[in-house]
């Protein structure tokens, strides 16, 4: 089964936590450093997806864990069980997301966040976080995200400093910001 494109942003969005819980799941000693992770999940709302996550690290591999689980929660969960089966399935947590398809996820977040969604707020600010560590233009991408949630939409305001192909990220995530607050 393929993932689809959404899947595959949300998956590669949270790589981190899913290697740290197939980790935990194979070596106990490590589930350490995933306590204070799921405890900040927690924080952001996300009690469902931890609760399930907790199942997975007592030994409960059941695809009926799935049930019941929104899109980004299920795509997360579901990548981790698999990752225990087969760990070539894994998202690579180094590996930058593709700009064409981060726009959406990123204008998804930042129309929770601006609507007062706890969970999106909570991972735009990490998001934003790891973005602005990668210097250029995410660093000013992630700079202006707080920006972009408070209402700026004019690219020539946002864009400052930032070569075409930053340009163009924030032109798409303004494009997709549009779709969504038509609706």
């Amino acid at each position: 089964m393929q993932d689809s494109p959404r899947a595959q942003q949300i998956r590669q969005a949270h790589a981190t936590l899913i290697h740290l819980v197939v980790q935990a799941c194979q070596n106990p000693q490590s589930r350490q450093e995933l306590e204070p992770v799921l405890e900040q999940a927690i924080q952001g709302g996300w009690t469902d997806l931890v609760a399930r996550i907790r199942q997975v690290l007592d030994g409960q591999r059941d695809p009926s864990l799935l049930n019941g689980l929104d899109e980004e929660d299920s795509a997360i969960l579901s990548s981790i069980l698999t990752g225990l089966h087969d760990p070539a399935t894994l998202p690579d947590p180094n590996q930058t997301a593709d700009a064409a398809q981060a726009a959406p996820g990123l204008a998804q977040m930042i129309h929770g966040a601006s609507r007062g969604d706890p969970q999106s707020l909570h991972w735009l600010s990490q998001m934003a976080e790891q973005m602005t560590r990668a210097g250029g233009d995410m660093a000013r991408l992630g700079g202006i995200t707080k920006r972009l949630v408070d209402g700026e939409r004019d690219p020539e305001v946002l864009c400052q400093g930032m070569g075409p192909q930053g340009e163009s990220l924030v032109q798409s995530i303004l494009n997709e910001l549009g779709k969504l607050e038509r609706h």
